[in-house]
C-alpha cells in the first residue's frame, strides 16, 4: 500500500500538473487533486484508473463547446472551469476516504460507499455539463417552475438522461477494473445522489440576487462587478456544500441498496 501511495503520488502529481497547465484545475485544485489521486492509488490501481476516467471525461465535457455554455450560464454559476480545492474535495473526498478504508479493512461495503459517492459526483457533473449545453428550459425539481439555465435545483430531460449515463459510467468502469461488486447498487446510489443534489440545490442552497441587473445568481459579486444579496435558502450553503451532500447520499444509498 505504501509503495502504491508513492507511485500514485508521482502519477497524480504529473496528472495534476497537466490539468493545471490546461487550466482545468486552479493551483489549490491541483494540490487537492494530488491528495485525492494519491489516496486512490494507495487503495489500488483499479481505484486510480476509475478516478482518472472520471476526471478526464468530466473535464472533456466541461470544455466541449465551452463558449456556448458560458454564454448561457456565466451570470448564474459561482465558479468557472478551473476546479479549486473545495470543488475537488467536495466531489472526490468521500470517494477517496471510502476507497482507503475499503483497502485497509477489506470490508466490501466501504468499496460500495466509495463507488456510490463517485457515481453521484459523475451523475451530477454530467447532468450539469450536458444539460446546460443541450438547451431546453430547466424546471425546479420542487416547484416545477421554469428557471434560468445553470440555476441549482433545475432539471431538464437532457440533463436527467446525462445523469443516468454518468452514474452508469462509474458503475461499469468499476466493474471492469474489479473494484466494484455491486454495480446495480452503485448505479442506483449515483442517480439518487444527483437527485438529492437537485433537491438540496432547490431548497437549501443559498440563492442570491443582483439588484443592478435584476437577475438571479449564485455569485457574491455578479458579472457586472456589483455585489449581490441573499434572497433565499440558507446563507453560506453554497454549491460545494450541496456537492458534499450529493456524494454522501450516493454513498449511503449505494450501501443500503447493496445490503
Amino acid at each position: 500500500m505504501i509503495e502504491r501511495a508513492l507511485a500514485g503520488f508521482v502519477l497524480a502529481g504529473a496528472l495534476a500538473f497537466g490539468a493545471r497547465t490546461a487550466r482545468a484545475l486552479s493551483p489549490s485544485g491541483a494540490v487537492a487533486a494530488l491528495a485525492v489521486g494519491t489516496a486512490a492509488a494507495s487503495a489500488g490501481w483499479g481505484w486510480a484508473i476509475l478516478l482518472i476516467v472520471f476526471f478526464f471525461l468530466s473535464s472533456a465535457l466541461s470544455r466541449y463547446r465551452r463558449a456556448a455554455r458560458e454564454a448561457r450560464i456565466a451570470g448564474i454559476v459561482e465558479k468557472g472551469d478551473e476546479r479549486d480545492a473545495q470543488q475537488v474535495i467536495a466531489n472526490g473526498g468521500v470517494f477517496a476516504a471510502g476507497a482507503v478504508v475499503a483497502a485497509a479493512t477489506g470490508n466490501p461495503m466501504w468499496a460500495v460507499a466509495a463507488l456510490g459517492a463517485l457515481a453521484a459526483a459523475a451523475s451530477d457533473t454530467w447532468a450539469t455539463e450536458i444539460g446546460t449545453l443541450a438547451g431546453g428550459v430547466p424546471r425546479s425539481l420542487v416547484s416545477l417552475q421554469p428557471l434560468p439555465p445553470g440555476t441549482s435545483g433545475g432539471v431538464t430531460v437532457a440533463g436527467t438522461t446525462a445523469s443516468v449515463l454518468g452514474a452508469g459510467m462509474v458503475a461499469a468502469v468499476a466493474h471492469l477494473t474489479g473494484v466494484g461488486t455491486a454495480p446495480g447498487a452503485v448505479f442506483f446510489g449515483g442517480v439518487a445522489g444527483s437527485l438529492a443534489d437537485s433537491l438540496v440545490g432547490a431548497t437549501v442552497q443559498e440563492r442570491r440576487w443582483c439588484d443592478a441587473c435584476a437577475q438571479p445568481t449564485e455569485r457574491r459579486v455578479h458579472s457586472c462587478n456589483q455585489p449581490t444579496r441573499v434572497v433565499g435558502g440558507i446563507p453560506g450553503a453554497r454549491n460545494d456544500f450541496v456537492n458534499v451532500v450529493c456524494t454522501m447520499v450516493g454513498a449511503i444509498v449505494a450501501v443500503l441498496a447493496a445490503r
